[in-house]
């Protein structure tokens, strides 16, 4: 340290003064370091509104302006660095700056940026939705591209909407969500997500759609299953299709975890038997894959682990590896064959300015060839197995209820009092980023979703952190 200090400032390794003159440049870079970080956060503060984020809380909790990013870690301007045990906000799947995607975005710019899809094509978009259909052993061969999560909900929305309009079954416009789902935040996907804030804020703009039971294997009762809990669930949902019979369009899901609602878990039960009650109804089974999709539950699609298709399934966050906005929605032959007409109106309406951009696909194929080449989903089982073990001490924890993971996505609720429950997620997230951390609760929900590029030590380091920062905020 000491070295690297006397090389930073002049400063000979005893810390002598040697030069006056040296020392004063130093105090003067170190004021300019000081304000520039000063400049940054507040300049951001004055012009950047954050998502999902009151801004007012910055009063008391700093902005942090990120420098660079390495593997699984960020640093601040200082220097300083944070473990992204949340692949920030669930996209980085292998690392910051990773050099295989970097070096396949970088091609891709020598060669299209970006054209419009309408009327054009190009190989990265092309060579992307054919891997992805054969992921789905081309059960869903045909891709609709856009820019974000909540744009590919609402596109599955409408087209399954459109479907039954062109079928002539036009009184099919209603639709199903899980209590407590949560699918994005423009008005189409606000319709189909039941978190009581964005209801109450927004409520009179929406469509409301129908909600259902949660599978939720929390909500077990004492000697009852998760396999039980789901069949309670599946038998509300029967009753509503039966009762609405005619006028159900589709039921969108997140397959096997709810994540926003808080990394609500289920059995694989409930999967298979939504897939029997919708084709007993016709209705179309629409799986969000957005937060559980890309292997983060321990297969690339979560519904393989079913054994099911859907009818639509929705990708974006890892798709592209966190390097650029990339949603799609990929469907069936038989939803694609409705729209496949001369008539403009029975073609699906609905347009981006950057669907399919070249960049973005270039860098989800790159994405695609490091699981391929690195045989990532096979190495990520024993890397689950790794996290399991180290978290295992937590279920003894008198705090911690309902210790749960499914492949690489880990979650515990924590029991607080009234008075710790209020601000329990802003204290957590900012004591652990003390300890060098990212993690960022939902409500009580304490959840890691780290990048896969992680190794054994830091599993260790990541369990060790999480149980120090724990007690430091229950004090």
């Amino acid at each position: 340290m000491a070295g690297k200090l006397a090389y930073n400032t002049g400063l000979d390794e005893k810390g002598g003064s040697g030069d006056l003159s040296k020392c004063s440049q130093y105090r003067r870079r170190q004021e300019v370091t000081l304000n520039t970080q000063q400049s940054w956060v507040a300049r951001s503060l004055q012009s950047v509104w954050h998502p999902c984020t009151q801004m007012q809380h910055h009063e008391s909790m700093p902005l942090i302006p990120l420098s660079h990013g390495r593997g699984p870690w960020l640093y601040d301007m200082d220097g300083k660095r944070y473990y992204d045990a949340v692949s920030s906000w669930w996209v980085n799947l292998f690392g910051h700056a990773n050099p295989r995607i970097g070096n396949a975005l970088k091609q891709q710019l020598d060669q299209l940026e970006h054209a419009m899809l309408a009327g054009f094509t190009h190989e990265p978009v092309i060579q992307l939705s054919e891997r992805l259909s054969a992921l789905t052993n081309h059960q869903l061969g045909h891709c609709f591209y856009a820019s974000d999560g909540a744009s590919a909900t609402e596109i599955a929305l409408k087209m399954s909407f459109h479907f039954w309009r062109n079928h002539g079954n036009t009184e099919k416009q209603e639709f199903i969500c899980l209590k407590g789902s949560y699918h994005g935040e423009t008005v189409g996907a606000l319709a189909v997500t039941d978190v009581s804030l964005f209801r109450e804020a927004y409520g009179p703009m929406l469509q409301r759609a129908h909600v259902i039971a949660s599978p939720d294997a929390r909500q077990a009762a004492e000697g009852e299953t998760a396999v039980q809990v789901a069949e309670r669930a599946l038998a509300e949902a029967e009753a509503l299709m039966q009762q609405r019979e005619g006028r159900i369009a589709a039921i969108i899901v997140e397959p096997l975890i709810q994540c926003a609602t808080g990394m609500a878990m289920y059995d694989v039960a409930y999967l298979q038997g939504l897939r029997r009650l919708c084709d007993r109804y016709q209705i179309h089974l629409i799986a969000d894959g957005i937060a559980v999709g890309c292997g983060r539950t321990g297969t690339f699609f979560a519904c393989e682990q079913a054994e099911i298709w859907p009818d639509f399934i929705t990708l974006s966050k890892g798709i592209s590896g966190g390097y650029l906005p990339l949603s799609l929605v990929m469907t069936t032959d038989a939803v694609y064959q409705a729209f496949y007409d001369q008539d403009i109106r029975r073609g699906f309406l609905h347009s981006h300015s950057y669907t399919g951009n070249a960049l973005a696909c270039r860098a989800a194929l790159a994405t695609l060839d490091i699981f391929e080449e690195d045989q990532v989903l096979q190495s990520n089982v024993l890397k689950a197995q790794e996290l399991s073990s180290a978290f295992a001490p937590f279920a003894a924890m008198p705090e911690v209820k309902h210790l749960r993971q499914r492949g690489m996505i880990l979650a515990f609720d924590v029991q607080t009092t009234a008075e710790q429950s209020r601000d329990f997620s802003r204290r957590f997230f900012t004591t652990a980023l003390q300890h060098e951390c990212l993690i960022r609760p939902i409500g009580n929900t304490v959840y890691l979703m780290p990048p896969y590029v992680m190794n054994s030590e830091e599993i260790q380091w990541l369990a060790s952190t999480t149980k120090q920062v724990l007690h430091e905020v229950l004090v």
